[in-house]
């Protein structure tokens, strides 16, 4: 081979950086798709890394505070409203409770637990529970104590106690316990009767 037709040193130079970027380009450019091949298959793979964090973050954040929430809503009570009047217009609303209010038998379960202990105001030989008979008294006081473990789901100590401030608001002075044996039912609560024996005829 002539020297005019051998190429020279820097023209093989040439050729070969060439090759060597264009055997980089295509490197570079295979990488690339094996890489957004392996995150089209691999559906686990964020998006954005700071975008997860923060949505994770968001929800553990934002999870407490609604179970919270849901936690407090089913286990929060009323608590009962332990000022009565002994009043008229209180008494009749007693009677209506008594009335509307049917209790089921675990909740009948609390009535009795409830109520058992204490003796009548008008006849102390029997219980508040059973009485001697339904005197509009009785009904009054079931209608209460239907009330706090219907409808506001109070405990058996909780309803003794709100009964016995209701006795002790009707008749302030107390009752002797032996108004029926006595001929007192047909007076009024605070004249140490039994407020009458007929349903409707609240005597006060």
């Amino acid at each position: 081979m002539s020297d005019s037709t051998r190429p020279s040193t820097r023209s093989l130079r040439r050729s070969g950086t060439a090759l060597i970027t264009l055997v980089a380009l295509c490197l570079g450019a295979a990488a690339s798709r094996a890489a957004a091949d392996r995150a089209a298959a691999d559906p686990a793979v964020p998006v954005s890394a700071h975008a997860h964090h923060r949505d994770a973050a968001a929800d553990a954040k934002e999870a407490p505070s609604s179970a919270g929430r849901t936690a407090a809503a089913s286990t929060a009570k009323p608590a009962p409203n332990a000022a009565f009047t002994g009043d008229r217009a209180e008494t009749e609303r007693l009677l209506a409770f008594d009335k509307s209010i049917q209790l089921t038998a675990a909740q009948e379960k609390v009535r009795l637990e409830a109520l058992t202990p204490m003796a009548a105001p008008c006849c102390k030989q029997f219980s508040a529970a059973t009485c001697c008979c339904r005197c509009n008294m009785m009904r009054a006081r079931d209608g209460l104590a239907k009330h706090l473990i219907a409808d506001l789901g109070l405990d058996a100590v909780t309803v003794r106690a709100s009964v016995a401030a209701w006795h002790q608001a009707i008749n302030p002075d107390g009752f002797t316990g032996d108004s029926c044996s006595t001929g007192h039912c047909g007076h009024a609560f605070a004249d140490n009767g039994c407020g009458g024996m007929a349903d409707g005829q609240l005597v006060f």
